[in-house]
């Protein structure tokens, strides 16, 4: 099931960037995908990695294997790797990351660990990596509203 948010939509209905899905699943198989990379791929390998499952180790293997082909074949280079989260803060229901509960902070949001715990792992990955310093965060504040944070 592809899992889009509001905040995405100017750009999921061409894949023209990365989704959050996918940004989620390059995380938990540790690789590394540059939207250059991910534009020289083709709609429907943008897809499949929208829809291929990446929860299980077995599943984890299958996508890693399959994006290391896939960047191989459109860049002629080997994927980079990115270190494996053993204990990925977006599973964890009990404590949310300090720059997400910042970011929250000067938006006059109180985030607590009742909402935190109430969020389904994506959209805690997706607040995340909106409230990295440096990211462009106009997506933070759409994120906060669209998952009743406000």
């Amino acid at each position: 099931m592809a899992d889009f948010f509001e905040f995405e939509a100017d750009f999921v209905d061409s894949l023209r960037c990365i989704p959050m899905q996918v940004r989620c699943k390059l995380d938990t198989c540790g690789i590394k995908l540059k939207l250059s990379d991910w534009n020289q791929m083709t709609t429907a390998e943008r897809q499949a990695l929208v829809e291929l499952p990446c929860t299980t180790e077995t599943e984890i293997q299958s996508y890693r294997e399959y994006i290391q082909e896939l960047i191989l074949q459109r860049t002629g280079t080997a994927a980079a790797k990115l270190p494996i989260e053993p204990h990925p803060a977006w599973l964890d229901s009990d404590t949310i990351p300090p720059t997400v509960k910042e970011k929250a902070q000067e938006m006059g949001v109180v985030l607590t660990q009742q909402k935190w715990a109430s969020l389904r792992p994506l959209q805690r990955f997706a607040l995340i990596k909106l409230s990295r310093p440096g990211h462009e965060n106009k997506n933070f504040n759409r994120a906060i509203a669209e998952f009743h944070l406000l």
